[in-house]
């Protein structure tokens, strides 16, 4: 994880998506759409039924990493409102484990309409903490310091011939959006004029790499 600074607050962010806020003990994630494969199955579209089983352990290791007591989601936990009821054993049993031993928020968003908790943790609309609004979608008006998810920001960069997409972070003075944590989730390109018209001006895309936060500046 890197040194992230929002709203006077230091932060830690890890180049899968979580963000660690140590004054709180607590981690940040966006967009797990836990049990995206089986909603497709359910279509039609038969996937690996991994998805939910990796996007947990990868989430239950950077709580054991970082320590935290608390955690909050940001939105489109799960892919549809029955995804909680669809969870193998295995995954079930794991996520009950971290929802029992932390001081778990789920906050609503668009895939979670009607969601019922049946995994254990709180939910909410939205959360504030030390003066930092935690919601699923940024609300374009509101001047208050804000974190989101939603949009699934990616960076896509040219290399030597070849385009490479990273999952990365976009900053605004007031506004911070999480990339998707989930492992099976796409994404939208960081310099989208929705997400643009969102975080407003100066908005930059942060990827964490080793040992260090790259900022690339995003143009209109």
């Amino acid at each position: 994880m890197v040194p992230l600074s929002f709203a006077r607050q230091s932060f830690f962010a890890s180049p899968e998506g979580a963000l660690h806020w140590p004054a709180q003990q607590a981690l940040l994630v966006a967009d797990l759409h836990l049990e995206k494969a089986s909603w497709f199955a359910r279509l039609g579209q038969m996937l690996p039924p991994y998805d939910s089983i990796a996007t947990l352990g990868a989430l239950e290791r950077e709580i054991d990493r970082t320590g935290v007591t608390r955690l909050y989601c940001l939105g489109d936990n799960f892919h549809d409102k029955h995804g909680c009821d669809r969870l193998p054993a295995t995954a079930r049993a794991l996520l009950n484990s971290m929802t029992t031993r932390l001081d778990w928020f789920w906050i609503v968003g668009n895939h979670d309409a009607g969601f019922v908790d049946h995994c254990g943790g709180r939910i909410e609309e939205e959360c504030e903490v030390d003066g930092i609004m935690l919601r699923h979608e940024a609300v374009e008006h509101d001047p208050r310091p804000e974190m989101s998810g939603h949009f699934h920001p990616k960076l896509r960069l040219n290399m030597k011939g070849r385009t490479v997409s990273r999952r990365c972070f976009v900053e605004s003075k007031s506004k911070l959006i999480l990339p998707a944590y989930g492992a099976f989730t796409g994404g939208l390109d960081a310099g989208h004029p929705e997400i643009l018209r969102k975080v407003g001006p100066g908005a930059s895309a942060l990827i964490p790499v080793t040992g260090r936060l790259l900022r690339f500046p995003i143009a209109a």
